[in-house]
Formats: structure tokens, C-alpha cells, sequence
């Protein structure tokens, strides 16, 4: 089930219209791979954005601000260390995410809590609860 479509819809369509952006010269040079990496130089080309060179990452490109930090699902994404970080949220908006810092002990309580409310666990793993079968 997904939730909040239009905003969804909305981070797709601004992504659509932003360019690769890729590490300078990876495309002369097998030793570098494309994963971006800022431009640095004194005189570098791409870093003062003259022509003919790839775009560089600007604030410009950035995506809906309603929309940031949504899951795919459509969900907010929110990190939960403890039971305690379970109050005050809405099953219809917030999906949890477990910190992997937190202990086998503390994630079976969380994940017992957050079925009674009826959270949505993103990384609940085995310690899911099982789902009946129907006859």
C-alpha cells in the first residue's frame, strides 16, 4: 500500500529532470569510477562551470521539500532506538526503522509495541510477526 502518491509522484518528476552527475574526466580514465566527487582545481573547467563540461551537483537540483525523507513506500521514515521513541506517532504516516545499534532485547520489544499499535516496521527482519494464513 502506498501513501502520499502525489508527493511521491512529485520527488519522481523533479528526478527525472536532473542530470547524471558524474566525477570529471571518469570518462577518459578507467582508474576513476562515475560516482560523483566535487571539483576542486584552481583552473578546473567543470568547477567553473564552462561550457561544454558536466553539470555539478547545485541546490537548484534538489527535490520537493515535502517529500524529502519519505520512504518509497510513502511513509516518513522514522529511527527508533527504544520503546519510549514509539509515542506520538500515526500508523497512517510513520513507518519505523530500528537503529542497528539496538540489541536483539530491545528490537523484540519494539517490534511487539509497534504491532500493538500498528506501525509499519521497514527492518523488523525474522523478529516479524508471522502472518496467518487464511483457510
Amino acid at each position: 500500500m502506498v501513501i502520499n502518491e502525489e508527493l511521491l509522484a512529485a520527488r519522481k518528476k523533479v528526478s527525472s529532470k536532473r542530470p547524471k552527475f558524474i566525477r570529471q574526466e571518469s570518462w577518459r580514465y578507467d582508474r576513476l569510477a562515475e560516482n560523483w566527487r566535487k571539483p576542486k582545481g584552481k583552473d578546473n573547467k567543470m568547477r567553473k562551470q564552462k561550457a561544454g563540461h558536466p553539470d555539478i551537483v547545485k541546490i537548484g537540483y534538489r527535490g520537493p521539500k515535502v517529500a524529502r525523507g519519505l520512504h518509497p513506500s510513502g511513509y516518513n521514515d522514522i529511527v527508533v532506538y527504544n520503546v519510549n521513541d514509539l509515542a506520538g506517532l500515526d500508523p497512517k504516516k510513520d513507518a519505523i526503522r530500528m537503529g542497528h545499534t539496538v540489541g536483539t532485547r530491545k528490537r523484540k520489544d519494539i517490534v511487539e509495541e509497534a504491532t500493538k499499535m500498528g506501525l509499519k516496521m521497514l527492518n523488523a527482519g525474522k523478529l516479524a510477526p508471522k502472518k496467518e494464513a487464511k483457510a
